[in-house]
């Protein structure tokens, strides 16, 4: 007789007992759990009925699968005892958890769960009745899916203690009104339970098919490739006993948990009968007595589920624990981020100030005193680097135009300073539009707790520095307007620039003296000078006009250095006066005076009051969550002790 070949284990725990002994009798269908095991597999179902799932906290499950009509809901019957819904199309349209308990009160207990709802159902025969109705309540009166769940509990002496959530089977092919994507629905669902590396798939297959090509198996090998947590139940194997023996000895498709096959109830035939009769069929069939006893019968089945069931929910546990509190951890602290909920104007004027209060601090940190530690990584704030190098490009941008024909320097000056005029308004359009990037970020984030401000302390910061902008450029205007209108410096570095400029006369004249030589001087700093047009005209002429070109260099030195001074001056002081005044002034005026009051404070955002609510409720979800482990734990410790 054929042992059974296949591992068993999951992630390296044994999960089931060998049953070498041929005659060893079957293990009965009564498996119930000690006191260790029952309670936390309780708390697990518990936490199952919290939907403790959304949260993002995977539960140990055995997820049932199979084709259709592949005798999925006969082998939960078997295994629970009762009847379930039965038919030619699709049977389960919605998950249905199967929580069965083993009791010793010889008088059943029968309830339905949905959707908040609780219906006990007194006798057996209305169980498949009431899971119909609530079935079309869900999914409503044609043949469509719904992920919402149905869970049945079973309290029933003689079954075995077991959680498992049966999935509508697999079709291809939509039938009647049923919808056109039912494929895709169907295998949707079926993936989003069997992919968790929580979920033991129990793969139910008709002893008729060919495993290799079988759906239920391609879906459940795209997610476990080892096969280390799927167990293939095989169905009607009375009906195709051919070649069943190899089919599940060399386990082609890579069945880790291995293959238990079975013979449900047929016709009217009561469990009892229907388990006597298997018991027959495996004992005394040509071909089916040959499969090994380990591997053979709902007894069996109920054994081995059990045992996977023990070692799965005690692996998970640890991490159950540890998501609960990671989760519970960080909605709370999401939680504590929100603003305050305001309920009186006196509190949202205290929070109102506090706001204007922070936002004047952290500007003043960014533009006058140059640190950043809040906004380290983001080169776009640190105010001073960016301002910095704004002046130097603009400093760079004022050149020494090249030599003009007129001999008044005056006038001269006047028409340099006019070539240039434009770039210092530039400037300052350049610096300001940062500044206004630079304040608006920074009211985003002061204030968008309280979006409702955000509007009148927007307009207000525009207007302050719109207002200020006008006041920079006339400053800037008037400075270019004194320039032209007279060559003054007490610099003595004008002196000292144009003697040393002077000495380059020597070069300047041997270079009109002899044809050969280069039409251009180069004098540092200034660069090259263009002199060619000068052989044409008299040696005192020449002379006049080196002289006004090196006083004209020297002077600009002076005017460029004057100029620079004078916009970083005026830039560090309207941002002193954004900051230190004219902003929270104009803040205040316009929330308090024109943008309609503090009371607006007191109006959550909608989107604001939802993710409060949620996060709220998720808190309690998980609060309870917790409060339902830690009951388990401790009992477990005392009975431990």
């Amino acid at each position: 007789m054929t042992k059974n070949e296949h591992t068993n284990t999951y992630n390296g725990e044994e999960i089931y007992p060998s049953i070498d002994d041929d005659n060893q009798d079957f293990p009965p269908l009564v498996v119930s759990y000690n006191d260790k095991i029952r309670p936390i597999l309780d708390a697990v179902d518990k936490l199952r009925r919290l939907n403790v799932t959304q949260e993002g906290i995977p539960l140990p499950t055995i997820v049932v699968v199979g084709d259709q009509s592949s005798g999925k809901s006969s082998v939960l019957e078997s295994l629970a005892g009762i009847s379930l819904p039965r038919g030619q199309d699709i049977c389960t349209r919605v998950p249905l958890i199967m929580r069965l308990q083993h009791h010793t009160d010889p008088v059943p207990e029968f309830l339905l769960e949905y959707q908040k709802k609780s219906i006990k159902i007194d006798e057996e025969s209305q169980i498949s009745d009431a899971i119909n109705k609530a079935t079309v309540e869900i999914a409503g009166n044609s043949k469509g899916i719904s992920n919402v769940p149905l869970t049945l509990v079973v309290k029933k002496e003689g079954v075995p203690d077991l959680t498992m959530i049966d999935l509508p089977g697999i079709t291809r092919v939509p039938i009647g009104d049923q919808p056109e994507n039912i494929y895709e629905q169907i295998s949707g669902m079926i993936m989003e339970y069997i992919k968790p590396e929580e979920s033991i798939i129990l793969n139910v297959l008709s002893a008729s098919v060919d495993f290799t090509t079988c759906e239920s198996i391609c879906m459940s090998r795209r997610v476990d490739s080892t096969g280390q947590r799927t167990l293939a139940v095989v169905t009607k194997c009375d009906r195709s006993p051919d070649g069943l023996l190899e089919k599940v000895t060399t386990n082609d498709v890579n069945i880790g948990l291995g293959y238990i096959c079975v013979r449900n109830r047929i016709n009217e035939e009561t469990y009892e009968e229907a388990r006597n009769q298997e018991a027959t069929l495996f004992e005394t069939h040509p071909l089916l007595s040959k499969i090994d006893k380990s591997m053979v019968g709902i007894p069996v089945l109920a054994h081995r589920l059990v045992q996977i069931q023990s070692v799965i929910i005690s692996k998970c546990l640890p991490e159950i624990i540890k998501n609960i509190n990671d989760r519970l951890n960080a909605s709370v602290s999401d939680l504590n981020k929100l603003p305050r909920n305001l309920t009186s104007v006196p509190d949202a004027m205290v929070t109102f100030i506090q706001i204007v209060g922070s936002l004047k601090e952290t500007l003043k940190k960014i533009l006058i005193q140059g640190e950043f530690d809040e906004y380290e990584n983001d080169n776009e704030m640190h105010c001073d680097a960016r301002l910095a190098e704004m002046v130097l490009e603009e400093a760079n941008g004022i050149r020494l135009p090249n030599f003009l024909p007129r001999s008044v320097f005056l006038s001269l000056l006047k028409r340099k300073v006019n070539a240039i005029s434009d770039l210092p308004v530039s400037f300052v359009n350049k610096v300001w539009d940062y500044l206004e990037i630079v304040c608006a970020r920074v009211l985003i984030d002061r204030c968008g707790n309280y979006s409702q401000l955000l509007p009148s302390m927007k307009k207000a910061t525009q207007h302050v520095m719109a207002k200020l902008k006008a006041m920079f450029v006339e400053r800037v205007v008037e400075m270019i307007e004194m320039e032209k209108m007279t060559d003054y410096t007490c610099d003595p570095d004008f002196i000292t620039s144009y003697n040393k400029l002077m000495n380059y006369h020597a070069q300047f004249s041997v270079n009109l003296l002899h044809s050969y030589t280069s039409d251009s001087i180069n004098v540092e700093g200034y660069g090259s000078i263009n002199i060619g047009h000068l052989r044409e005209v008299s040696e005192n002429t020449r002379n006049q006009a080196f002289d006004l070109k090196m006083r004209m260099a020297a002077y600009w030195k002076i005017v460029l250095k004057r100029m620079v001074d004078c916009l970083a001056l005026q830039v560090r002081y309207f941002m002193q006066k954004v900051v230190n005044k004219e902003m929270e002034m104009e803040i205040v005026n316009e929330v308090t005076v024109h943008g309609g009051g503090i009371e607006k404070m007191l109006d959550e955002p909608p989107y604001v009051a939802k993710k409060r609510e949620r996060l709220q409720i998720s808190i309690s979800l998980l609060k309870e969550s917790k409060e339902i482990i830690e009951q388990v734990m401790d009992g477990i410790a005392v009975t431990s002790y």
